[in-house]
This record gives structure tokens, sequence and C-alpha cells, in this order.
């Protein structure tokens, strides 16, 4: 398999080369995947994924990328295109039925405890987004989920442009804020109206957004992390970006 970006991981000063995944790479996969949920403390904050959905995206529904030192697989980054089902994340940012096809979501990031400090998980996102739009894809949107108060995660989707539409409960009653980017489109700046709430106000958050306001950034003050919402009079109510 051709490697299409090289780099240096500064905290170790060797080099790192990146390439897409293929189903004979998913028992590192998995390896490293094992390796990272042990480590964390909150093992909630990750939502993994098995065998067979790593297969699903291997086989033609999206892509997994991966970066290597010395051999060794030390991230990876994954995009799947979804089912057409009742739990489709379009159908939480309010999109239409015969949207949903144009959906691909940001799965799973995983970056080895041994090799963080590199940005390797804004990197791997910058080149995930540009092999989707190499591939010529008819996607136009693109939405994930994040855990309240998974900040490395949290900063992630911001840094990319992407905003909260929805703050729900997901996978087995997990709660969960639903992202979404619109592609090719440049991210919003301008709002008519701004708030400011803390991230443990759930219940705040969840009626800003129901009345179709947008998380757009976060910030930590005095120890406190809050989110800055938006709003577009000229938005419909839940309409997607």
């Amino acid at each position: 398999m051709t490697y299409f970006y090289e780099g240096i991981l500064n905290t170790k000063n060797v080099p790192y080369k990146v390439r897409p995944l293929t189903t004979k790479d998913i028992g590192q996969v998995l390896a490293l995947q094992d390796i990272v949920i042990d480590a964390l403390e909150n093992k909630q904050i990750l939502q993994p994924l098995d065998f067979d959905e790593f297969k699903y995206i291997t086989e033609g529904k999206g892509m997994i990328i991966g970066a290597f030192a010395e051999d060794e697989l030390i991230a990876f980054r994954a995009l799947m295109i979804p089912p057409i089902d009742e739990e489709h994340l379009g159908l939480d940012i309010g999109l239409k039925k015969e949207e949903l096809q144009e959906v691909i979501y940001q799965e799973i990031s995983i970056v080895h405890p041994g090799y963080r400090g590199n940005r390797l998980q804004k990197k791997m996102a910058e080149l995930i987004m540009q092999q989707l739009s190499i591939i010529g894809s008819s996607f136009k949107y693109v939405c994930c989920t994040v855990m309240p108060f998974n900040i490395p995660s949290l900063k992630d989707k911001f840094s990319q442009g992407m905003i909260i539409r929805a703050l729900k409960e997901k996978y087995e009653d997990r709660l969960r804020y639903v992202f979404v980017k619109e592609l090719g489109k440049p991210p919003e700046k301008e709002w008519d109206e701004t708030r400011e709430l803390p991230m443990g106000d759930i219940k705040g958050q969840q009626a800003l957004l129901e009345q179709g306001w947008a998380g757009f950034k976060m910030e930590q003050r005095d120890g406190e992390y809050w989110v800055m919402y938006g709003k577009k009079t000229t938005l419909r109510k839940k309409d997607g970006c």
C-alpha cells in the first residue's frame, strides 16, 4: 500500500508515514484501540468499533488512514458511510430523509498514548478530509458525536469548523453532542445573536439547540468549560449547517 504523507514526530524526532488501511490491518487497529481504551480514566469517553464495523468501513463503506512510526501503527482515523436508519445523525441535525445519503460520519480517531503531543489527531483529520475530496466524494455533510467534557475531541471538532446542532442520548443512552460541517462551505463566523453556557448545563444547551442555536466555540475560564452558541435569524430551525 502506498504512503501518501510523511512527517516528523517532534517529541521523538522520528519520521512517520500515513497510508490508507485495509481489512488486513484491522488486527493492528483493534490492538491500538485496546491500548488507548486501557489508558482512559473514563472509558465512556470513547465509543469503540468492533471487527465487523472496521471491516464494513474497509470494504467500501468509508475509509481509514493510519500513521506508522518505526513500522508500528501509532494513530488512525476513520470515515464511515452510515446505514440509513432511525439513528442516523442527519435526522438529529434536522436533515430531510432524502438528504441522508449526502452524509458521511467522522468516526473513531485514535492516537497511541506514547505519541501524544505531536498534534497527530489534527493532522490526521486534515489528511482524511483531503483524501475524501481527492476521491471525488458526493457527500455534502460530515457528522460526528462527542461526549461532553471529552475536551481533546471537542477541540478537534471545533478546530475543523464543525458546529454543535444537537445534544442528546445516543449509543444506548450515552449523552453526546452531535456535530456537523457542510463540506465546501467556510465556517460560519458571523452570528446575529450569541450566548454562552457552562458545558455542565445540559438542559440549558438542549433548550438553545431546540430553538435553532448552534455551538461554535469552547472556552475554559477559571477551571470551568463554557460553550459559545450562535444563532442566525435567517436560518430555519435546526436545518443543518
